[in-house]
């Protein structure tokens, strides 16, 4: 997973600030290079004028939005719509409710009481029943048993609860004094939720059990949901084991397993995880014949003797888009969009064969659109994928930009003199504590975080508001990851934002979302604008979350030198 020598991330700065909201500009500054016979020039520098790291994630999320835009909807029925996003608004395709219904069991009123009641045995054991066709009209001055969901009939002015009204036996039904009878009581009107026409939600909305129950009362059989993007996983390095100790040099692939999971988290479906060796024609050819929509790849960013990912961009002919970030960990990540298909596949020479199925792609072999080549390094790869992957696959997933997650830090946190930092943290009281086992490549803090705080350029002293990046599981409760189970699995951490969102009474339930926080584990603060109390209420509070402030201890060298992302 490439060298593993601690980062440098710079002296302490005596000024400390928050991150604040940057909006890029539509395109960021970057330094023109000469014009050469070479198609892009700037790939000829893997490390050339590194990107600012909210420019890097604008640029991701910009990346994809002609092809988001001519993605044609997938009509999927409802029992498979689960965790799929809205395609389109969803309008109503009837009145809501469909007819007048009664919210209640008890009797269909018409007039001022008493009122006489039917003297046929079986109107006065059943009455009107849910699911039955329109009753006779009620005559003025009459009652009649009904059911809760039940048509109410034509002359009805309410509905008197079972437990509000007196049969005596004699004929006649009395209200108690205590519950005196108004106008449209307990009747649910014709269109009382929608109209027919009415839209009920956007598209962009993330589909749920109760977007599910809304869409099938609204009329819907199927809904149009947002293709997933497809995703291919290319982990690169000679030094990798798939099982066993790590032996002989050789060390454990930490990627393989993460990457893909965390992929279909934030909403693609994952068609493959391919190991490959450190040879650039091999790297070649996977990339050029990938019909992926997305090619991610790990290890090989840098610009070593066995780092082939820049060469084979090269080769593809393809663009950079991001070549280097300014953050620490995943400096040297990039995104890269590859060219048409006749340029990859006449770039493309690994072998005879492989140039030879480059040259003729058919429907299955369709270059990828992008490359999002990730640092080989687990936490930097990890930087790599909220950095770069989430934006560009929220845009092709159709999802809105979350808000802003601020929160205070609970110790101050050393910073880079230059670049951003991402530091894992959990949430304790009122404050995001910094993890100590934050180096490059440890996976020890990201394993128990909440999310990543990003932390300025020097450093951010404690109590500092710090921008917080939700990692996609936080709201999961024991929900176990399930590398078959794509579509339940995907995204449900954005179930309960979704919820938040329409919950307009938050603020007065704080006491059942804390109680709720300790039935589902970590609360997303990505669409959730809660106060740092309110999700530090809801985060867990398990105790071996009390690591302290990242900085001395932890084994990462605090220097102004640049290290190895």
């Amino acid at each position: 997973m490439g060298n593993s020598t601690p980062e440098g991330t710079g002296s302490k700065n005596t000024r400390s600030r928050a991150p604040a909201p940057q909006a890029p500009a539509p395109y960021p500054k970057r330094t023109p290079a000469a014009p050469t016979s070479h198609p892009h020039p700037l790939m000829d520098k893997p490390h050339h004028s590194p990107t600012s790291w909210p420019d890097a994630r604008a640029i991701a999320a910009r990346a994809a939005v002609k092809e988001a835009a001519h993605a044609a909807p997938v009509m999927r029925p409802l029992s498979e719509a689960l965790g799929q996003v809205l395609a389109a608004p969803l309008a109503a395709l009837t009145d809501l409710p469909p007819f007048d219904t009664s919210a209640m069991d008890g009797w269909a009123l018409a007039g001022p009481g008493p009122w006489r009641l039917p003297t046929d045995d079986r109107d006065q054991d059943h009455g009107i029943l849910a699911g039955h066709g329109e009753a006779a009209a009620l005559p003025d001055g009459h009652a009649v048993r009904i059911a809760t969901g039940a048509r109410v009939p034509p002359g009805a002015t309410a509905v008197l609860r079972s437990e509000y009204g007196t049969d005596a036996g004699d004929g006649w039904l009395h209200a108690s004094a205590a519950h005196p009878v108004v106008l449209g009581q307990d009747i649910r009107t014709r269109g009382q939720e929608c109209r027919s026409g009415d839209q009920l939600l956007p598209a962009g909305t993330l589909v749920t059990p109760a977007v599910l129950g809304l869409a099938a009362a609204a009329g819907y059989d199927e809904l149009p949901t947002v293709r997933r993007p497809r995703v291919e996983v290319l982990v690169l390095g000679d030094e990798l084991l798939t099982e066993g100790l790590p032996q002989d040099g050789r060390i454990r692939d930490a990627l393989g397993p993460m990457v893909g999971p965390w992929l279909r988290a934030l909403g693609a479906e994952v068609t493959s995880t391919r190991r490959l060796a450190d040879e650039a024609d091999a790297v070649c050819a996977a990339v050029a014949e990938s019909s992926a929509d997305v090619v991610v790849t790990t290890g090989g960013t840098a610009a070593g003797p066995v780092d082939h990912v820049h060469p084979t961009l090269r080769r593809l002919g393809a663009e950079l888009l991001v070549d280097g970030v300014a953050v620490r960990p995943g400096h040297p990540m990039l995104l890269a969009r590859l060219a048409p298909a006749s340029s990859e596949s006449s770039a493309s020479s690994a072998s005879s064969e492989k140039s030879e199925k480059a040259e003729n792609p058919g429907p299955q072999t369709r270059p990828a659109r992008h490359l999002v080549g990730l640092p080989g390094n687990p936490l930097a790869a990890v930087s790599g994928l909220l950095t770069l992957a989430e934006p560009l696959l929220r845009t092709l997933t159709g999802r809105p930009a979350p808000a802003p997650g601020p929160a205070p830090l609970a110790e101050a946190v050393q910073g880079h003199p230059r670049d951003t930092r991402l530091v894992p943290v959990t949430f304790r009281q009122d404050a995001a504590v910094p993890l100590r086992f934050n180096g490059p490549a440890m996976l020890r803090g990201i394993a128990v975080a909440d999310g990543l705080a990003v932390i300025p350029p020097g450093g951010a002293k404690r109590g500092t508001e710090v921008e917080v990046l939700d990692l996609p599981w936080s709201a999961i409760a024991t929900e176990q990851l399930s590398y078959a189970d794509q579509s339940r699995y995907a995204d449900q951490s954005r179930y309960a934002d979704q919820s938040r969102y329409a919950d307009q009474s938050r603020h007065a339930d704080q006491t059942r979302h804390a109680d709720q926080a300790r039935h589902t584990g970590r609360a997303s603060r990505g669409t959730d604008q809660a106060s740092p109390t309110d999700r530090a209420r809801r985060a867990p509070q398990a105790s071996h979350r009390t690591d302290k402030a990242a900085g001395h201890g932890d084994g990462e060298d605090i220097s102004p030198e640049e290290g190895p992302a």
